[in-house]
């Protein structure tokens, strides 16, 4: 049974995004893929992040992220933000700090700047519900997916 529904998940598509948090001096960035809009009234967005991330301390210290919708072309952003050294993941990235001191990735296809209204665990991620303050979007490039990729993450063992 365990394999059933880890093959069955991996064939869900997911699009890919960077979700940074930050305050100050502090700032870092993830790959997310468990994520989705839930409201648009007000409008809200769900990100599920692993309590062992980093990434998670300073979301429930800072209550604030940022959600940015990659391109196509904007796959080096993958590794970058997939790794754990933070000191790297903005070196040579063209950034602004937000109007809520998250780090703003220019020239992604969109992104939302969100304040956390509640979050939740309801199993081994928790869940982040964060009202979006402010936002902005481009033109062009297709959305960035796991269809670009032969694997889904479906979580470790």
């Amino acid at each position: 049974m365990k394999h059933q529904w880890r093959e069955a998940f991996g064939k869900m598509t997911y699009g890919i995004y960077v979700l940074t948090t930050g305050d100050g001096d502090v700032v870092n960035g993830m790959i997310a893929s468990w994520v989705t809009q839930v409201s648009y009234d007000p409008p809200l967005i769900l990100a599920a992040v692993h309590p062992h991330r980093y990434t998670h301390a300073l979301l429930e210290k800072n209550r604030v992220f940022a959600l940015h919708v990659l391109g196509r072309r904007q796959k080096d952003f993958l590794k970058r933000f997939k790794g754990p050294v933070a000191s790297e993941k903005f070196t040579g990235v063209d950034w602004r700090s937000g109007d809520t001191g998250c780090p703003i990735l220019k020239d992604c296809l969109a992104w939302f700047e969100c304040r956390v209204q509640q979050h939740l665990q309801p199993g081994n991620h928790t869940l982040f519900f964060g009202e979006v303050v402010n936002s902005g979007s481009s033109s062009g490039n297709t959305p960035l997916s796991t269809l670009d990729y032969e694997g889904v993450y479906t979580g470790k063992n």
